[in-house]
């Protein structure tokens, strides 16, 4: 059984870059293009959304190519005359895939099976190393700081970042000797692999979190906290029981839409974020359209009517404007503010709103106000309803504070894997058997 060690390099040689101080003796440099071929998908050759049929060949994008995985589930098919037409792209075992296209610019992976035959399409560069040359050990470079930080310095296009295959191709890639090669992937295989064991459980903690979170503000704003009380049939589905002193009234009724069209620069500009209702950032564009926003004030109800982003709606504490895509609600009563702000951000409220409303597909879906004004929910009295509100704002900010320390917890890990692969595969630690 082989034991992995790290250590340094017995002598360092000149890197000759500014992107490396020394480099181990016996390593040089080679660039991508000298150790393999990268191809992609000719422009004329791209295709359209109307030329995918329901089963054939699978057509890979930049959302097929993960950090940890290539999903080869969600995705597109394509005849296969659009697939033999370009064999220089058609997947085999041990490819790197690297997207050079948009936000997710410079993601790798590598295929290390194949459920199907398999292409890409123009956003995907397909990296064949050679034989001579550890393949795993070229994409361990790749997700090295040191090739990450020259992908994003070739990044170019006006809209969409962009990296050319050319800048691919003259990529400088650190080589040790191949036997080096390998006992560097089978170190960081198995690094790695305990790092991400230990992220994905952090992961499925935090996401236990956000369930308790968000059971407990729904039993909470439908059943109230007196456990002990006597309960009614709400008549609704959502809701469910209610305790039997609250009150049932249809939106419509206890609220009015506010339709008022401004602009965003007599009304500060407002976003509708799953965080609740915050100032637009600096960074968004503004509309200079004249008056082709809805005003907000102090204590509105606003939430995003498009099913793509459930769950952004919140009780504004602020005066201002936001998008006509936004239904906003001024109350007719007096209503605790906060105790709306967790009611209408509650699951079962969510699902209800985003069920009534109409569309085509998923995150085009579209619920109007004036199906919404017939949606019911339930209240109890305005004290109650402070009391409820407080409860909520203590136990959430405590869960919160919770999930933001096993977040930090997962970023120092991510930072760990992305480090210590870095330090092997530019020479810094030398790993030996």
């Amino acid at each position: 059984m082989s034991v992995m060690k790290t250590e340094g390099y017995a002598t360092y040689k000149n890197a000759d870059t500014d992107w490396l101080e020394a480099l181990p003796e016996d390593w040089h440099y080679a660039r991508i293009k000298e150790i393999g071929t990268v191809r992609g998908r000719v422009g004329w050759k791209a295709l359209k959304a109307d030329e995918y049929v329901d089963e054939g060949y699978i057509f890979l994008a930049t959302p097929n190519i993960k950090e940890k995985e290539i999903d080869f589930s969600n995705v597109n098919y394509i005849t296969f005359e659009r697939y033999a037409e370009s064999p220089e792209i058609q997947l085999r075992l041990g490819d790197i895939l690297l997207t050079k296209d948009g936000s997710t610019l410079g993601t790798a992976n590598i295929v290390i099976s194949l459920p199907n035959k398999a292409t890409v399409n123009s956003s995907i560069a397909v990296l064949r190393i050679k034989e001579s040359v550890c393949n795993k050990y070229i994409y361990y470079q790749i997700l090295s700081e040191f090739i990450q930080k020259k992908i994003n310095l070739k990044k170019s296009g006006m809209g969409v970042p962009h990296l050319f295959q050319r800048d691919i191709n003259n990529f400088f890639i650190l080589l040790p000797p191949l036997f080096e090669q390998t006992a560097i992937v089978s170190y960081l295989d198995t690094k790695t692999a305990q790092i991400d064991q230990k992220i994905e459980l952090l992961n499925q903690k935090a996401m236990q979190y956000a369930q308790l979170k968000k059971s407990l503000i729904n039993e909470t704003v439908t059943h109230g906290l007196d456990k002990s009380v006597q309960m009614k049939a709400s008549g609704v589905d959502w809701i469910g029981l209610v305790p039997e002193h609250w009150e049932i009234q249809r939106i419509g009724t206890a609220f009015e839409e506010r339709s008022e069209k401004v602009n965003d620069t007599d009304y500060p500009p407002l976003s509708v974020s799953m965080a609740g209702i915050v100032p637009q950032m600096d960074s968004v564009a503004k509309t200079d359209n004249n008056d082709n926003r809805k005003r907000v004030a102090i204590g509105d109800y606003v939430i995003n009517s498009r099913s793509d982003r459930r769950g952004a709606s919140g009780i504004s504490t602020y005066d201002g404007s936001v998008s006509v895509i936004s239904i906003v609600l001024s109350p007719k009563r007096k209503f605790f503010g906060k105790y709306l702000h967790h009611l209408f951000r509650s699951y079962s409220f969510i699902e209800e709103f985003y069920r009534v409303g109409r569309g085509i597909v998923d995150d085009l879906w579209t619920t109007r106000y004036s199906v919404m004004k017939s949606i019911e929910f339930s209240y109890p009295t305005y004290d109650e309803q402070k009391q409820i509100a407080d409860y909520l704002d203590e136990k959430t900010a405590h869960i919160d504070r919770i999930i933001t320390t096993i977040n930090s917890q997962i970023d120092q890990l991510k930072n760990l894997r992305k480090t210590l692969i870095n330090d092997v595969v530019t020479g810094k630690i030398k790993v030996i058997n």
